[in-house]
């Protein structure tokens, strides 16, 4: 028997998504709620063999060197922990032996050997996977390889593992292709930000270094363009993962079914729709081959019961 947790809990850290991805799948958003399942994830996975078909997918822009990677994940995994704290605080962390916890921890275990061959850094990352105990629909994956999906996403949506293996491997492209980094560097550059960058390259106190760091990434969103990279390089990381990348379409479907009426807030700046899908799916011939080579999940989780209407 699980301990008892919160599903609906309430944390105000506008600070954390100026770390997070902003995604889902993505927009603005406010952090609304708690951490379920806390814990590292161990810290070295089996490192998978680099793929030639990941490399047109693994390309990141220059602009991202104007900021320094250290710094920004160091800062990332300061406010990740901020809201770790806070969860259990609020009764809303649960224990590492939940289902659901379980389930995004198993897919995980599966999708970052992979990581590696697209950017050596993840190598090194701490990597970490929780679940948040809100009713919203969103996922984000830190730069650090700092994951926390949203129970709402699992239990409205009812995702299946092929389904939320779409969307990990989404939020992990975005940390692997260092898109917040480089939204940073523009930034810096658009900003003339000579002052920032000299806190960024670590001329002055640590701690307001990484301030800076979380105040700069709050005013940033990511372009269509960095979720079209997103979006290919995540079908490939879960099809070598074994999940079939066929999910990518059923995936947003869901997410344009939640969306009549009053859109879920992850679509205000991110909108689902026909031409994502047909996007999708004409990079689906690409990656089956992937999966049909890959070793196949030899676990599948249900979602959590869906919540009364």
């Amino acid at each position: 028997m699980t301990t008892p947790f919160r599903t609906d809990a309430e944390i105000d850290l506008p600070a954390l998504h100026g770390q997070a991805c902003r995604c889902v799948l993505h927009a603005r958003r406010r952090l609304g709620g708690a951490l379920i399942g806390a814990g590292a994830l161990a810290a070295a996975w089996p490192v998978a063999p680099a793929f030639a078909q990941q490399d047109a997918e693994c390309k990141r822009s220059k602009i991202a060197g104007l900021a320094p990677a250290g710094q920004l994940e160091q800062a990332a995994g300061q406010q990740y922990q901020q809201m770790l704290q806070q969860a259990n605080g609020k009764r809303a962390l649960g224990p590492k032996d939940h289902p659901q916890v379980q389930r995004l921890r198993y897919i995980a275990d599966r999708i970052i050997p992979f990581t590696v061959g697209c950017n050596e850094r993840s190598r090194d990352w701490k990597w970490e996977v929780n679940l948040i105990g809100s009713q919203d629909l969103n996922a984000f994956c830190m730069p650090g390889g700092k994951i926390a999906f949203y129970y709402g996403i699992l239990s409205k949506l009812q995702l299946s593992d092929d389904e939320v293996a779409m969307i990990m491997g989404h939020e992990v492209a975005h940390a692997l292709l260092e898109h917040a980094r480089e939204r940073m560097g523009k930034t810096m550059l658009t900003r003339g930000a000579i002052e920032l960058g000299s806190a960024l390259l670590g001329l002055g106190d640590l701690g307001r270094s990484a301030a800076g760091m979380g105040a700069q990434l709050l005013t940033l969103q990511f372009s269509r363009s960095d979720e079209s990279e997103a979006d290919a390089l995540g079908l490939v990381l879960a099809a070598k993962a074994g999940y079939d990348p066929g999910a990518g379409v059923t995936l947003w479907q869901k997410m344009g079914a939640a969306s009549k009426g009053a859109p879920p807030q992850w679509l205000s700046t991110h909108p689902s729709g026909e031409s994502r899908i047909q996007e999708i799916g004409a990079r689906l011939p690409r990656v089956r081959p992937l999966f049909a080579q890959a070793p196949k999940p030899e676990q599948r989780f249900a979602p959590p019961k869906a919540a009364a209407a």
